[in-house]
């Protein structure tokens, strides 16, 4: 357990203030919280509770057990006779094992779900209880939550109320069928927990969770895992379970009015390699039951799903197929793996997107927005290897490649037909962006095919501005010789209407059209002073894509205007490398220092010498000057495809390459001869 588990400065306790460093909110929660905690009820939580037909209560039974369970009424059995007080008009049910902990000055955690609206309110306190019939919550707490995540569900009551269960309860220390039925149909349950705070008292807390159906996943061992989605950023359970590892949950068979009830030891997870492949996840939790229950027909309530029922929220989760599918994945990710065109859609005059899906029907590999997808495609007896930036969301089901017809791979690319298949690697790049950055706007700026990555940066930053409610503010600043080449208009407009007021796109033509008019907010090219003029004052993160001399003339105007280098970030186009200044042309994690004289460097496998000097580029141009043609694609250290063996010496990297390079391996793409002497290189 932790120590201190309040701090007078703060309205959270240590568990809670915990989470919220891990996330860096601390600071922004210190004020929500003492507006948003309140020691009374709202009038509007006064009318909302007796609309209510159930409310879900936790408690703590005499031997220190968390349960979750549900009291039901008609509705009015919940009122509010003043502020500082919620009357339950409810009956014992000495079934239920939460009844334990709800006796006269019990500490009580409740909250109210109506499923139709979709609104929540919750409250923790103390009991007064009156008799066995009825009993007042004298409130300690009072806040409202959000709607997410709560599936809409109409409810209809198949007896009285008053009239309690007659199917007897099973008991156990372990998962029967009948649970672990119930359990891998839910898309909701509830989860109690509580946290001692000294001279403060026990307080006591039940939560609503709420997924796509499996959420829940029952491991070998009999523990669960659950998901934890982005929410109110309170951490009341999960920093109640860091200073009491605790919890009780309850799922219901809504079909039947069945219960399950268990209790047990909780671990969370903060990082691991199912977090990141779980959709919407940002941490986990599992529970290992000590006790578990099942109370068949314990409800007098039935529910059945609304039309749209399930939560937009609970959509844009994942499920445990899903992970377990990308991390099999993720095993082969240094292999070529087949893909298959699912479809081909014209974009412009000159571009198209090629949708790609595993042939085998397995998940694909995420990529995170902005990374390069390094394919090689059939070409007579041989392969034609090239990287391409993937222009669909992290959340898509396929790759999206929209290509320019421009060169041999792209004409390739061009030729593809739904049904046919091509190879490829994991993506990989680290031209990526932070959709939760919250103290800078970003800046994309793209010309021509540079939109690619910016594309999937757009609709990665608005995704995840649906999924978390936090939207990062984006300024797209996108340029195309004319209208009808310029691609994806009606795609970016949609995505800057979801963004609801934070997303602001600058269309800008080089060689406008009369046809064009209208269809352009600026004519001419990207520059600073098109910069100044639409960008408010301010700090920002600037993405830049595009052809070699538009990103050298945006990263000079930037950094001539004081923009740090780590604000500019920038897409490696091709054969090209921005120049950047010399402080951040080698990173100081780089381990080796490159060469300062002439150095010889032997091509074994060809029996080849040449001589590299400080200026001359990288040792795969090196090659390249002497007569080889060595296999490369991104020539951006993504993708790996330059590799070679180093037979003696080493290398210096010019940038840090984002492909994993392996000791004795060089990326000849991006590398030059280190002052180690002559260098020997497998090609």
């Amino acid at each position: 357990m932790l120590d201190n588990l309040k701090t007078p400065a703060s309205p959270w306790h240590e568990g809670e203030l915990q989470l919220q460093r891990t996330v860096g909110v601390v600071a922004q929660m210190e004020p929500i919280g003492r507006t948003v905690l309140r020691s009374f009820l709202l009038d509007q939580h006064r009318e909302f509770f007796p609309l209510l037909p159930f409310v879900a209560i936790g408690s703590v039974d005499p031997d220190g057990a968390p349960w979750a369970t549900i009291r039901a009424g008609r509705p009015g059995f919940l009122h509010s006779p003043d502020p500082l007080t919620l009357a339950v008009e409810a009956g014992r049910d000495h079934a239920d094992p939460a009844e334990r902990g709800m006796e006269d000055g019990d500490p009580i955690g409740l909250v109210g779900v109506d499923l139709i609206t979709r609104r929540r309110n919750r409250l923790n306190g103390t009991i007064r209880r009156h008799d066995d019939r009825r009993f007042d919550v004298v409130v300690g707490q009072s806040f409202g939550n959000c709607p997410r995540y709560i599936q809409n569900r109409h409810f209809e009551f198949v007896r009285d109320p008053a009239i309690t269960a007659s199917a007897p309860a099973s008991v156990s220390t372990a998962l029967n069928d009948t649970a672990r039925r119930i359990i891998a149909d839910a898309d909701t349950f509830f989860v109690a927990s509580y946290a001692d705070q000294g001279a403060l008292g026990r307080q006591v807390d039940v939560s609503h969770r709420g997924g796509r159906t499996g959420f829940v996943r029952i491991d070998a061992d009999g523990g669960l895992t659950v998901p934890d989605f982005n929410g109110n950023l309170f951490f009341n359970t999960l920093g109640n379970f860091l200073v009491n590892p605790r919890a009780g949950l309850l799922f219901v068979d809504h079909e039947t009015g069945g219960v399950l009830q268990l209790t047990g030891r909780v671990e969370v997870i903060l990082d691991s390699p199912e977090i990141a492949a779980f959709e919407g996840a940002e941490r986990l939790w599992r529970v290992f039951p000590e006790k578990v229950l099942l109370r068949p027909d314990a409800l007098p309530l039935r529910w059945r799903f609304a039309q749209d029922s399930f939560s937009p929220s609970s959509l844009l989760t994942g499920s445990w197929t899903e992970v377990e599918q990308q991390i099999q994945a993720a095993l082969k990710a240094k292999s070529w793996r087949r893909l298959r065109v699912d479809q081909v859609v014209v974009e412009s005059e000159t571009i198209r997107s090629i949708h790609l899906v595993p042939s085998d029907g397995n998940a694909l590999i995420p990529h995170k927005a902005g990374q390069h997808l390094p394919i090689r495609i059939a070409d007579d007896d041989s392969f034609v290897r090239r990287s391409y930036t993937i222009s669909s969301a992290p959340s898509g089901k396929s790759y999206r490649l929209s290509v320019k017809r421009d060169g041999k791979g792209s004409q390739l690319l061009h030729r593809l037909r739904p049904g046919d298949e091509i190879e490829a690697l994991a993506p990989g790049g680290t031209f990526v962006i932070d959709a939760m950055e919250c103290s800078r706007p970003a800046v994309l700026l793209a010309a021509g095919i540079g939109i690619t990555p910016m594309l999937s940066m757009l609709q990665h930053v608005v995704q995840e501005g649906d999924r978390t409610r936090y939207r990062r503010p984006v300024w797209l600043f996108r340029s195309a010789r004319s209208a009808s080449e310029r691609a994806f208009d009606t795609e970016i407009a949609e995505l800057v209407q979801r963004g609801d007021g934070s997303v602001r796109d600058i269309r800008v033509l080089s060689v406008p059209e009369a046809k064009d008019e209208g269809h352009y907010d600026a004519a001419g090219r990207i520059n600073m002073e098109l910069l100044k003029a639409h960008l408010p004052f301010g700090d920002f993160d600037f993405y830049l894509c595009g052809p070699p001399a538009f990103m050298q003339s945006m990263h000079d105007g930037l950094r001539a205007v004081n923009v740090g280098e780590e604000r500019i970030h920038a897409e490696a186009f091709g054969p090209s490398a921005l120049k950047r200044d010399q402080d951040t042309v080698r990173p100081e994690k780089a381990a080796v220092s490159a060469a300062t004289g002439p150095a010889k460097v032997v091509f074994t496998h060809s029996a080849k010498e040449a001589k590299w000097t400080p200026g001359s580029g990288t040792l795969l141009e090196l090659a390249e000057r002497r007569g080889l043609s060595p296999s490369y694609s991104c020539r951006a250290g993504n993708c790996g495809e330059c590799k070679a063996r180093i037979v003696k010496g080493d290398v210096s990297y010019l940038f840090e390459p984002s492909y994993p390079v392996e000791k004795g391996e060089a990326l000849i793409c991006c590398s030059v001869p280190a002052e180690s002497g002559d260098l020997h290189l497998d090609v």
